[in-house]
This record gives C-alpha cells, structure tokens and sequence, in this order.
C-alpha cells in the first residue's frame, strides 16, 4: 500500500515548516518533517549521532539513515493512531531530498501534489534562519557559513528532486508573502484533490469532491 502525499518543497527559511504544522492540524493531514525528527533524536544514539556529524556543517544526512527514520516515524504514529494510511494524507517535509531519495520512495508514497515554496531573495532566507537559531536554539543554523552551505546544498541537491516529478504536480508558491497568504495559495489547491475512498465493512466510500 502506498501512503498518499504531498510534498513541502523549499530552501532552508523558506516557511515549510511553518506551513507543515498548520497543515497538519487539519482533519485527515499528518505533518512530518524529517528535520524534527532527527533533531528529536538522541544524541547518543547512532542515528543521533549521525545527525550532529552531518548537520554541525551543513551537510545533508545520507540516504540510508534518513529513510530509515522516515519509515520507524511513520510506523510509530500508524501504531499509535496518530496516522490511518487508508483516509490520512502524509505532509512530507524535508523527504526526499535528493533524486534517490525520490527513487527509493517511489514504490511507498502516492504523490498528490508538490508545494514548493520559492523566496527569490537569498538575504531574507539568511536573516530567517538566523532569527529562527536565535529562537530555537537550533544546530543547524546556528553560523552564517552553515546557512550558506545549506542553501548551496539545497540549490545543488534538493530542488533536483522537483525534476523527479510530473509538472502537473508541482505548485509554485511565493514564501515571501505573509504565511496567511502563503496558506490559502496552498489550501485553493488542496481543496481540489480528491479524498481517498474510506472502507467500512466491506463498504467503500467515495466522497464528493467540488469541480474546478
């Protein structure tokens, strides 16, 4: 069974998390983002270990650890209820961040639509994800060549992934807005997806969805 998704796209700053967790209060939607979830980690764990090597410069974690949080992740909150594969919609931050990433994904997730939040101003990501380190007190975007080398990687790695895709798919949003407006660009389309069937004793549903 492959889990339906869709895909928060963007450089480091630019809202996808943000806009992941509002998302993700919405009835059948589940937020998950991959950078949470390592940075939850233990430190003295070898995934936690693995993180801090990686994130302490800028450099994404490879392939293999990363799909293998992401698949224990969505294990545990399938176990916990906190996500029904058959009626909720995974919304996938910061996974698949590469091309094999998004090969090796291909087979587990049902892509319903791609945001990909563009900020054509490298200096206003820059002071985001320095405000944000001040805030949170994250690794991560703790110095000014840490960003830079993230935004490099994303530039060089990350948006290769859209490629991977069908343009059909893929929605341009402008990060640079308010997040309110930022948000109803995405709700209008997501609003037009239509809703998994749900089972029911053998009974399949079909919900109504409004036309374009």
């Amino acid at each position: 069974m492959k889990y339906r998704a869709i895909l928060l796209f963007g450089a480091p700053g630019a809202g996808k998390g943000t806009q992941g967790k509002i998302l993700g209060q919405i009835p059948n939607f589940v937020h998950f983002s991959c950078g949470d979830a390592f940075r939850n980690l233990r430190v003295d764990s070898p995934l936690g270990r693995v993180f801090v090597e990686y994130a302490s410069d800028g450099r994404l974690v490879p392939d293999e650890p990363t799909i293998e949080l992401w698949k224990r992740s969505i294990e545990g909150l399938t176990a916990t209820g906190r996500f029904n594969p058959e009626a909720d919609t995974l919304l996938l931050d910061g996974i698949p961040r590469n091309p094999r990433q998004a090969e090796i994904m291909r087979d587990l997730i049902d892509v319903k639509a791609i945001f990909n939040l563009f900020c054509p101003v490298l200096d206003k990501l820059v002071v985001r994800l320095q405000r944000r380190a001040l805030k949170e007190n994250r690794l991560d975007d703790a110095n000014i060549e840490t960003i830079r080398s993230r935004l490099e990687t994303y530039k060089r790695e990350t948006r290769a992934v859209l490629e991977c895709f069908p343009d059909t798919l893929i929605h341009q949003i402008d990060s640079t807005q308010e997040p309110m407006f930022v948000l109803l660009d995405i709700l209008k389309v997501i609003a037009q997806i239509p809703k998994p069937a749900v089972s029911d004793g053998g009974t399949v549903y079909l919900p109504t969805t409004t036309p374009r």
